[in-house]
Order: C-alpha cells, then structure tokens, then sequence
C-alpha cells in the first residue's frame, strides 16, 4: 500500500503560524490608521514651518484621505491584478518611501503630493489585512481575528494625536512621518516571509475599466472635498460646494451605471446580492456617523463648555476605548455561543444609554460623569463592531473577499466623515438657533434682567454686564446645541438596533480542533 501522499508544508504551517502572519499584516494597517490622525496636532507648526496658510495647510489632511478612499473600493480589483501579496507589498514599499519624502518635503506643495501617493498607498492596506485575516484562519476563529484586528484599527485614531504631539514638541513635525521607517521595514519583511496568495486569486484580468475608475475617483474626491470645507464655506450657499456635490452625485450614477454593464469591472458590485453583506455595509455606515461624531464632540465640549484642558480631554476619551477593548475581546469569545446578532443589539442599547446619559451634561459636570457614558458607548461599540463585521464578510465568497473588504471599509470611512460634518454643522447652526431664542429674553426691558443689572453694576457700567450676560448667553446656547446633538446619536443607536435581525441567522460553526 503506498504512503500517503504528504501534506503540502504551506498548510502544516499555516495553523502553526496565523497568529505570526496577523502581525505581520497589523503592523501595517496600523502603520496606515496612524497616519491618518498623526498630522492633525502638528498642522499648526507644519503651516509656520512651510509659511503657509490655515487653508492651504488643511490640504495636508484633505489629500490623504481622499486618496486613500478612492483606493479602498478598488483594492480587491488592484489584489487579483497585481497578485495580492505582490500588490500589499508594493503598498507597504511605497507607504514608507513616500513616508520619508513627506518628512523631506521642501515646500507645501511637494508635501501635499507625497500626501497623496502616501494615501492611496496606505488605502490598501487596512481592507487587504483584514481579507488576509479572514483567509488565514479558520470560520471558527473569524470572530477572534476581527477582534485582534479591531483593538489595532482602534489604536492608530488614540495614538495618532498622542503620538504626533510628543514627537513634534521634542523633535520636529517631520519625525511624524520618518517614524515610519523602522515600522515599514520590518512590516516588509514580515509579510515577504509569512503571507501567501490563496489559489483562488487569480491574475487573469486582461482590460482595465478606465471609465470605471475615473468616475470613482471623481465622485469620491469631489465628495470628501464637499464633507471637509462644506461647513467652513457654509454648504450650500457656496457655488464651489453645489457644483462638486452635482459633479459627485453624477459621477457616482455613471459609476455604478458602467460597472454593472462591463464585463470586468473595477468593483464588482453584484456583491451587494448578498443580503447579510448588504445590511451590514449599511447598517455599519450609520454606526459609524454616530461613533465617529461622538468622538469629536465630546472632545469639544469638554474644552468648549467644561473648561477642560486638553490632556483631561483626551483622557475623558481614553476611557471610552477601555469599554471598547474590554467589549472586543468579549464579542470574540461570545460570538460562536450565542447568536451575534443579539450581541449588536445588546451593543446599540448600551451606546445609545451613553449617548442618552450625555443630554443631562451640565457646565460643572466632574470628569467621571462625562467618563462613564464615554465608557458605555466603547462598549457598545466593541460589541458592535465585532460581530457586524464578522457576519457581513462572512456572507461573502473568499474569491470576492478583497472586493468586499474595500467596500465595507470605504463605507466605514464615508459614514464616518459624513457623521462629522453633519453633526458639527448642526452644531453650529443649533447654537445660533438657541442663541437667537435666548437673547429674546435679555433686554433692558426684561425686569428680571434690569435687576440683576441693578444689583450687580454698582461701580460698573451697564453695558459691561450686559456684554458678560451675553456671554453666557452665547455659553448656554452651545451647551444646548451639544445636547441636542448628543440626542441625535442616542436616537439613532436605538433605532438601529432591531434593523441587524434583517440579516441572517449564522449557521452554527463547529468549535476548532483542541478546544
């Protein structure tokens, strides 16, 4: 009786090894989520040092992230043309050379261009480690990788500020960049050693649909445009804003209305026929406008209404992400015992009442009362996010896994950036709207406000006391615009809630060999 034939060494080693080839492929989607928040805190000195204007300077964030959304889409495309491994390490090889000549720019300009190689290189690596992730291990440690992957998605937007103040403030703001060096190297390595391609990733794409990607690259670059200057040139009353938004609606209805009818399209959307992908790409775009929004605003209020500096407002935040550690790794364990659909309600429950608990902030709130909501929404969202992202990818087939990946994590992003601008604008107008209501009652006509002139302006002038109870006029009516916002979010996490049961039940996964 001959011998059996022997098991081929990739697949003795892949088990053996998947924990390796996570970090490997983390290290440099990390590398890409820091990048994305590193630059915010030294933008100041950036535009001193390149003698530029606040505007201009902007351009320094607005061009890596509309490069890096226009690439997210078409990463599953650019994965079976190149070859998948080829392509990440391509992507990690540029990160880092174009790391180093944004440290190196001269002038703005030349910065801003190496910001936008560095971002649609850098656009890549976040959903081609998470289809990496899903390939490598098995179904029923696919909620454990998305944990894993999660907790690092999560690091890049804490560290970044943290990170790009120190090294600007005890070196220069060019270190923000060359830091990647050392990382981009040994995520190189790492992956030129441990990753391979699955044979279901084939190079056999021979036409490339021009028309395809320049329609997305126009409706996504003219979108982030619009969702990043819209508030500061006041939306739709500026001609610039109108005529982009059109340009983007237009360029997006010939984009899909080309890739359905081509015969290899950049971005196959026939994978929206899966129904759980489907729900969840939608259900996480929303997620996202209230997570992202929050994460703003409560930063904002706690310098802008609570007086705090802004190291105890950034520890007011840290302290969501610990409910959002704890909440990851617990998802992951959870996720094969009970129906993970249960989890994301369980998780939009507890966000909303963190966001709820936020309506009842008053000006001299302590710092445990601003925390522990905080701490209820990172919990919800670990919750959240696992399962939601575990499900949707599930659903699809691993031939169209990169596909899938791109788009789920470019909706991720949109939402996000839409959940900013809309919340900041209503923000901004709900505070004139408060303020208009309350200075209708602050007059000298007013008794209740001669009065308090009277008693208080001995020695002083009326018109001084007038000025300071306008002032907290103006105070009051931003902190009412803050809760009506914090209403919104605690709404929309509730309503959320019961649309995940529109996708379906997972079949039961059978528990890993040795547990």
């Amino acid at each position: 009786m001959a011998d059996p034939l022997p098991t081929p060494p990739q697949l003795e080693r892949r088990p053996t090894n998947r924990w390796l080839v996570a970090m490997a492929v983390m290290l440099a989607a990390v590398m890409e989520v820091l990048d994305m928040t590193i630059a915010n805190v030294a933008l100041d000195h950036i535009r001193g040092s390149l003698s530029a204007g606040v505007d201009e300077a902007a351009w320094v964030l607005t061009s890596y992230i509309v490069s890096n959304a226009i690439v997210l889409p078409l990463t599953g495309w650019l994965g079976n043309y190149f070859g998948r491994k080829r392509f990440f390490l391509f992507c990690v090889v540029s990160f880092t050379i174009s790391s180093f000549f944004c440290g190196a720019a001269p002038n703005l300009p030349a910065l801003i261009v190496f910001r936008i190689i560095q971002g649609a290189c850098g656009g890549a690596l976040m959903p081609m480690s998470q289809a990496i992730l899903f390939e490598t291990f098995p179904p029923q440690e696919h909620a454990k990788a998305m944990a894993v992957w999660g907790i690092g998605m999560m690091l890049g937007p804490i560290l970044g500020p943290i990170l790009g103040g120190l090294i600007t403030e005890s070196y220069s703001w060019r270190w923000i960049f060359y830091i990647n060096l050392p990382f981009g190297i040994l995520a190189f390595f790492l992956v030129s050693t441990l990753v391979e391609d699955p044979h279901y990733v084939k190079r056999e794409i021979k036409k490339i649909d021009w028309w395809g990607l320049g329609f997305l690259t126009i409706s996504i670059a003219c979108m982030q445009i619009v969702l990043d200057k819209g508030e500061r040139l006041d939306w739709f009353a500026s001609n610039q804003i109108v005529f982009l938004t059109i340009l983007s609606v237009l360029a997006l209805v010939l984009f899909v209305i080309q890739e359905l009818r081509t015969k290899e399209p950049i971005v196959d959307l026939r994978i929206f026929k899966h129904r759980t992908f489907t729900v969840g790409t939608a259900f996480t775009t929303l997620v996202m406008f209230a997570l992202y929004g929050t994460m703003v605003l409560t930063p904002l209020y706690c310098q802008l209404v609570a007086g705090y500096t802004p190291l105890l407002a950034g520890k007011v935040l840290a302290f969501q992400y610990i409910g959002t550690f704890v909440s990851i790794m617990l998802a992951g364990r959870l996720f094969n015992r009970v129906d993970p659909r249960f989890l994301v309600f369980f998780g939009c429950c507890a966000a909303g009442y963190g966001a709820l608990d936020m309506t009842h902030f008053n000006p001299d709130i302590g710092y445990w009362e601003i925390a522990w909501p905080g701490f209820f929404r990172g919990l919800g969202s670990g919750m959240i996010f696992v399962p939601i992202t575990t499900l949707s990818m599930s659903a699809v087939p691993k031939e169209q896994m990169g596909t899938a990946s791109g788009l789920f994590n470019m909706v991720r992003t949109i939402g996000g950036s839409v959940g900013i601008a809309i919340l900041i604008t209503l923000l901004s107008r709900g505070t004139q709207i408060h303020q208009q209501h309350l200075t209708a009652h602050v007059n000298v006509y007013n008794p209740e406000v001669w009065q308090q002139i009277t008693l208080v302006s001995a020695g002083t002038q009326p018109v001084a006391v007038l000025a300071q109870m306008y002032r907290g006029v103006q105070h009051q009516a931003l902190l009412l615009a803050f809760l009506d916002n914090f209403r919104i979010v605690a709404y929309l996490f509730f309503a959320l809630g019961p649309f995940v049961f529109l996708m379906k039940r997972p079949k039961a996964i059978a528990p890993a060999a040795g547990h």
